[in-house]
Formats: structure tokens, sequence, C-alpha cells
């Protein structure tokens, strides 16, 4: 059986339907609409009330690639992802838009990220750039094409949280997020991080990039409203990630401290319910993907051994949403897809439910939690 508004282009649909049409007639046990927007939603971007913006950009990546294919991965993968969310079941009510990515950014991510090839390969050889003229000079240009990149996200972020949508990041590497921590600083005076991860991120200016991959929780320290930056997960750092992390307003949980705590008998709720009480009020969360056990998305760029589950992940992300703290806003970072489309499925779970963590934190009607018979 279709779904009735399968009948209709879903451009067709917008025209002749309003949003309380389209949900008396749109049926989520159906097959969502093959040429909607993500999750099959029938949605515009005008009656949705989550926008999320994509930025397939991996300009600075210095080992495994494919992050800017990310969001068109999670796309994909996101029409056979149930509507249904046990924990917020209304959630798909509200409308998630997938808005289109700025300035041409997958085109200028790729010409870019082959400017960029030699110069990592020049560093890693051992050679010095200053010696290199042509080299320092692409290495310029770099950088200000990834300073544009950052300024494009900004500006549609505070489009659409101008027009009152919830925004939400969808990258791309984790370079991507620092025009959208930019965007919230303009709306809120005081806010943190909640950073998920397998690097601290906190390297300056690594391989000479200033907007690297690498650097992106450095950069976010260099945003005044952004208070504290906390970290889970994390199992590979440098030495000048430490001196950063020890001096400024970061705190760290490391995968090995956690597991530590675990086997001497912590739980996991009792370490969700310490990271969440160091949180300022206002928080926005930042997902790299590669933070989770590397078999739920093995083709990321830096996978590391270790980590958390997505039930862990997903867990933390609701307790959040139960308490007292407003979640701002979050991006999701890292997905890289493979042969199959299994990093672009949980990408897109993983998606949906922080979506919900985010719509309900915000006071939004997600629906009751569904409490089956046991």
């Amino acid at each position: 059986m279709l779904n009735k508004l399968s009948l209709y282009g879903i451009t067709e649909l917008h025209e002749i339907m309003t949003k309380e049409q389209i949900l008396e007639n749109f049926d989520p046990s159906q097959p969502g609409l093959a040429d909607a927007t993500i999750f099959g939603l029938p949605f515009s971007a005008e009656q949705s009330e989550i926008i999320v913006i994509p930025v397939p950009w991996e300009v600075t990546v210095s080992y495994g690639s494919g992050a800017s294919k990310g969001p068109d991965a999670v796309l994909d993968a996101s029409f056979q992802v149930d509507l249904n969310h046990q924990e917020f079941p209304e959630l798909w009510k509200l409308g998630i838009y997938l808005d289109r990515p700025a300035q041409d950014l997958k085109k200028k991510s790729k010409k870019y990220k082959k400017q960029a090839a030699p110069i990592i390969k020049a560093l890693e050889s051992g050679m010095i750039l200053d010696h290199h003229p042509s080299l320092t000079k692409d290495l310029e240009e770099i950088n200000y094409a990834c300073s544009d990149m950052v300024e494009a996200v900004r500006e549609q972020t505070l489009n659409w949280m101008n027009k009152g949508k919830k925004v939400v990041l969808l990258g791309g590497d984790h370079s991507t997020p620092l025009g959208y921590y930019q965007a919230l600083a303009t709306k809120y005076e005081n806010f943190g991080i909640l950073h998920l991860d397998a690097h601290m991120d906190l390297r300056i200016a690594y391989e000479g990039f200033t907007y690297s991959h690498a650097s992106i929780m450095y950069n976010t320290l260099q945003i005044p409203q952004v208070s504290k930056i906390v970290q889970v997960g994390i199992r590979d750092f440098c030495e000048q990630e430490v001196e950063v992390a020890l001096k400024d307003r970061v705190l760290v949980h490391t995968d090995s401290d956690l597991k530590q705590e675990a086997f001497e008998g912590k739980t996991w709720q009792q370490q969700c319910d310490q990271i969440i009480a160091s949180l300022p009020e206002k928080v926005c969360i930042s997902f790299d993907i590669d933070g989770m056990y590397p078999w739920y998305c093995p083709n990321t760029g830096t996978p590391v051994p270790g980590g958390f589950s997505f039930e862990q992940a997903a867990y933390l992300f609701s307790r959040l949403a139960e308490t007292n703290k407003e979640i701002i806003g979050f991006d999701l970072v890292e997905v890289a897809p493979g042969d199959d489309d299994w990093d672009g499925n949980v990408g897109a779970r993983m998606l949906f439910h922080m979506c919900g963590a985010f719509a309900k934190s915000q006071k939004m009607n997600v629906g009751n939690k569904i409490k089956f018979n046991k």
C-alpha cells in the first residue's frame, strides 16, 4: 500500500495542502515520499520546525577521506528509518528539513582537498613549507577558502534562526561547525559544548591549516560566549592538546578513565549525570561519529579503537534532554560512506535521535515514550 500523498509531486503537494492537511493524509507506517526531504518527510522548509544544514566539506583531511559524502549518505539511508521512535513518537510531525549546502561547497571541497594533499605530503616527509613558496601560497589560499566556508555556514545558520527555526548541522568533517557555533554566539551569551569524540581536536592550526578538522575545539575556544567544553570518549591526543586542555576551560572524560570507573562499579547513568552536572545551563552538542566503537562507522576518517556504543550516546542525549539544561543545537560530523550504506544508516538513526532530544529539550511536542507490556 502506498502513502496517499505519493500521488502528488512534493512541490505540488506544498502548493495545494497546508501542513495540517498533510498530517491528516500522511501515513507514517507507509514508505515516505521518494522526492521528499530527509526521512521521507513530506514537509517544506517553511512547514518544518527543524532545519538540517548539510556541509559536504573535508579539505584538510589527513588520513581517511569521505566525510564530504556524509550528508548524502545520511540522506539516502534516512528513508528506511521508521518514524515511530520509541522515545519521541511524535517527532516526525514537527518536520525535519534538509537544506541545500551553501556556495557550491561540495565542488570547492574537492578542489581545495586536492590542493591541500601536496602540502600534507610535504609536511609528513619533513619538508619546511617556507622553503617552497608555491606550497605556502596554496596554504594561504586554502585557509582563505576554509574561512569562506565558516562564514557561509554562519550566514546560513543565522538565516534560519532568524526565521524562528531550530537549526542543526550535518557534516562533513569536524571543521564544519565553527560558523554554526559563531551563529549561536550571536543569540546566546553563555553556552557550553558537549563534545563526543575520539580526539580532543585542540591542535593549533594543525599542519598549517587554520581551520583543520583537528583544530575545531581550539578554534571554538576563541569564541568568548563558549564558557566550557566537556569532552567525552577521548582516546587520542598530543602534548599540545594536553597543554591547551589543562590551562583553558576544558573538562576531559577520556575513554580510559570512563572504562576504569565502569570496571570499578560506576554506572553509565552516574557517569552521564556527572558529565551533565558540569555543563552550563545552555548546551550545544558536537558529535564526531568516531567517538563510538569503530564498527558503528568503520569508514570514518580517523578511527581509533575503543569508544562507546550507539545506545550509550543516545542515553546521554536523552538524559540531558530530561534535565533543566537547555540543548540549543547540535552537529553530527565525520560520517563517511563505504561500499555499503551501513555508515549512513548509523548516521541517519543517530541524527533522528538527536533531533528528538533537541526538540524535547526545547519543550516541543515529541509525544510520550512508548511503553510495551513486559
